[in-house]
């Protein structure tokens, strides 16, 4: 066998006995494509600083890399299905490392918004080809457990990305956050050559072109209209968003229901084990990105800590993915997908209905357990219905399968964001008019604090520096009168400043509260609804739907 490995897994007289190593260049893969979203949220401030960076525009910074991810994994994995998914990887992992380069030295947000969108391409040709390959290289009695360890790190990711970024934020620019997607790449693309054998699918159609530029028309507009509308208000821009993607989505439907090949078959969706799990995975990652959302930034604003402390602060989470992945393999086999599935959605549920009693005296104690429970739920909830979703393609359409499921998450997380961003905005900026009420702050000021917590503590810093002034100049006034006066005016606005740090801190807390309450009262239907989509099977029922699929699937043609 040379060092570049050429031969396809169905040649191979037995399991690719690497198989676990490739798996581990899957993983680093994905990692690295989930990291540069939860990343971001820390070095935002840095890059808001450096580039003079207005709320739209950071808004569009971290959704410039979403849009195009979520639009073309579709499109993407099925050509990838056709042509090669080890190419599409490797293409994927370079274009990633180029934008991830250009974005660290451009100096404008146009230029970082555009290096993100570009970043999006490589991420949507990553993420679909590192589940088809992970299907079309494990024999199926282990691809549940390999799917697991996939599930595993997208949720250790999520927790990573802020312990990374802070790291190199304490010595560094927030240019080193997309420059460390670039070793990584490059050690990925070298462990694929190597490590992972190529595939395709045996047999492949032409490819259905016009449902999968459908796809990428509906999808792109309905993500786009989830961040324009709850961001910056449901103008001309939202509302065309809204209607392409409605008209998309049918067109898509009608062509897909009619064309003899198509790109998705849609028909699948009524199949209650695949849109049960896909609605799971949805609702699950609304839930998680939703709350990440707001998390980082309690910690980072209203506890104070530096980014590094933050990412420390987030490692339970990554910690507690692992036991939840641990109890999956042990209680699937025994209990069954939809217990399983239903037990890792209530406790997501719980851990959010945990944070409804974060107030102005919280400390980091009162994270700590929604936190670890939240990680168990991603653990428990998520690998179960990947796999289920993987298990509905044939093996000609595992970039398909792959491409759905991460489309799913993908929507799902930016509804949370979205959804529990626009109502935290809202609660906050509700909660702060209270608490500022019959204060002297003028009504341009307050409208300032209002747009986030970080203006918030901007608008009480900017007061704090007044008093500074006012008492240096009384040092230096020319009667003791003028000195009084002006060392009262600085008592007067020290005073002022601290009030309005604290109504910041308590408002933000407050709107955390309540944010959580909604995002657990959304998380706690879905988990009804969810509990009622998935079938019941006993045990044996199960594994002898497995036995039939792993005939009908076996051995893997790549």
């Amino acid at each position: 066998m040379g060092l570049v490995i050429k031969e396809p897994v169905e040649k191979m007289g037995a399991p690719y006995r690497r198989r676990w190593w490739a798996l581990l260049v899957l993983c680093l893969s994905l990692l690295i494509i989930v990291m540069a979203n939860t990343a971001l949220t820390v070095a935002a401030p840095d890059m808001t600083k450096d580039l003079g960076l207005s709320s739209s525009d950071l808004q569009w910074v971290i959704d410039g890399y979403t849009v195009p991810y979520a639009a073309l994994m579709l499109l993407l994995g099925a050509i990838g299905d056709k042509y090669s998914r080890r190419g599409a990887l490797v293409l994927g992992l370079l274009v990633f490392a180029g934008a991830s380069v250009a974005g660290s030295l451009v100096d404008s947000s146009t230029g970082v918004i555009a290096s993100r969108a570009v970043m999006g391409v490589g991420a949507a040709l990553i993420m679909p080809a590192t589940l088809s390959l992970l299907a079309s290289t494990f024999p199926r009695a282990e691809r549940a457990k390999a799917i697991l360890l996939w599930t595993a790190t997208a949720g250790i990711a999520i927790a990573a990305g802020p312990l990374v970024a802070g790291a190199l934020l304490e010595n560094h620019g927030w240019a080193s956050t997309f420059l460390i997607n670039v070793p990584i790449a490059l050690l990925a693309v070298v462990g694929a050559f190597v490590l992972v054998p190529p595939s395709k699918a045996a047999h492949h159609d032409r490819i259905d072109y016009v449902g999968g530029l459908l796809s990428v028309v509906s999808v792109g507009a309905l993500v786009y209209m989830i961040i324009q509308g709850p961001h910056f208000g449901w103008d001309a821009k939202a509302i065309f968003g809204a209607v392409i993607a409605g008209l998309g989505f049918v067109l898509f439907v009608l062509w897909e229901l009619r064309h003899p090949r198509p790109v998705l078959d849609v028909r699948r969706f009524a199949h209650r084990m695949f849109s049960g799990s896909l609605l799971a995975v949805a609702l699950f990652f609304l839930a998680v990105f939703g709350a990440f959302y707001y998390l980082t930034q309690h910690l980072q604003f209203v506890l104070g800590y530096t980014p590094l402390e933050t990412g420390i602060r987030m490692l339970p989470l990554a910690g507690a993915v692992f036991v939840g992945s641990a109890l999956t393999g042990f209680l699937t086999p025994r209990l069954g997908m939809k217990i399983t599935v239903t037990a890792g959605m209530v406790a997501g549920t719980v851990a959010l209905a945990l944070l409804t009693r974060i107030d102005a005296g919280s400390g980091y104690g009162d994270f700590l357990a929604p936190l670890i429970i939240l990680g168990v739920a991603i653990g428990l909830a998520l690998s179960p219905c990947t796999d289920a979703i993987m298990g509905a393609f044939p093996e000609a359409e595992l970039g398909v399968g792959g491409a759905v499921n991460d489309t799913s998450l993908e929507l799902g997380g930016s509804l949370g964001i979205a959804i529990l961003g626009s109502v935290l905005a809202s609660s906050y900026s509700s909660h702060l008019a209270d608490a500022t009420a019959g204060s002297k702050l003028p009504a341009s000021a307050l409208a300032t604090a209002q747009d986030s917590v970080g203006a918030g503590y901007a608008v009480a810093q900017g007061i704090g520096e007044q008093a500074k002034q006012l008492g240096a100049q009384a040092l230096h006034a020319a009667t003791p009168q003028q000195a009084a006066q002006l060392k009262a005016q600085a008592e007067q606005l020290g005073a002022g400043a601290q009030q309005m740090s604290h109504a910041v801190g308590s408002a933000f807390s407050d709107a955390v509260a309540h944010t959580s309450l909604i995002g657990a009262v959304i998380l706690g239907v879905g988990t009804v609804l969810v509990a009622v989509l998935l079938p019941r099977r006993d045990k044996g029922d199960a594994q002898q739907e497995q036995a039939s699929d792993g005939s009908e699937r076996e051995p893997v043609s790549v």
